[in-house]
């Protein structure tokens, strides 16, 4: 497959509960989704999903994938040695809990809900990447994303968007809904949002509007007065 669809925290360990546990259990999502998106081939991409992430036994692995228990466990340990190589470190991955963080994202959301392109692009890392999946194209650099939205996204003013908090792979996410003619706020994209020192410098932006029930939130969102 091309891509993973992103998945709620709260459905692998990311929900109410110990804080510390939490912590972990989001920090190991995140950085095996990052690393089996980006260096494992598909077969050890799937090992590594469900016996790491989803905690599946190694005989439920091979009874999905039509294989052998041992070879599950082989698909593993090659995942897990070359996860070790190219994986980045939890240092390297910026969870949004300082206040620097934290304001980031609200700019994020302020950028889009006014329509304000050039105070979007100031919230980009040099080298940031946005992707929208299932679409293959992908742009590099705050100033490619930025003509990006000024010129392709459907909104044309100030509301016409909004957004809406949610978590994915152990990262803060968004549902994004657009206004329509009847003033109400449809379904339109979610995007799952990846912070460094440097600002953001990845936005994976998935147009599978069917996610939005997967997350939890609301089709559509009513109109402002």
């Amino acid at each position: 497959m091309p891509w993973l669809e992103p998945i709620p925290d709260a459905m692998v360990g990311g929900g109410p509960g110990d804080p510390a546990t939490i912590v972990t259990s989001r920090e190991s999502i995140r950085l095996a989704l990052i690393a089996a998106l980006q260096h494992l081939p598909p077969r050890q991409r799937a090992v590594l999903i469900l016996r790491e992430v989803l905690n599946w036994r190694a005989a439920e692995v091979a009874e999905l994938l039509g294989t052998t228990t041992a070879a599950v466990n082989s698909s593993l340990q090659r995942a897990r040695a070359q996860i070790s190589q190219v994986a980045p470190t939890q240092d390297a991955v910026a969870e949004p809990t300082t206040p620097e963080q934290r304001e980031l994202l609200q700019r994020y959301v302020a950028a889009f809900e006014k329509y304000d392109v050039a105070a979007l692009v100031d919230l980009f890392s040099a080298d940031a990447v946005w992707e929208m999946p299932p679409f293959t194209g992908w742009y590099r650099s705050p100033g490619d994303i930025g003509q990006l939205v000024a010129t392709q996204c459907p909104a044309q003013a100030a509301g016409d968007l909004r957004l809406f908090p949610t978590e994915a792979n152990g990262q803060p996410a968004f549902g994004m809904y657009l206004r329509d003619a009847d003033g109400e706020y449809h379904a339109f994209q979610l995007h799952v949002v990846h912070i460094t020192a440097a600002g953001i410098d990845h936005v994976a932006a998935f147009f599978d509007t069917s996610l939005f029930a997967t997350f939890g939130l609301p089709a559509t969102l009513p109109a402002r007065s």
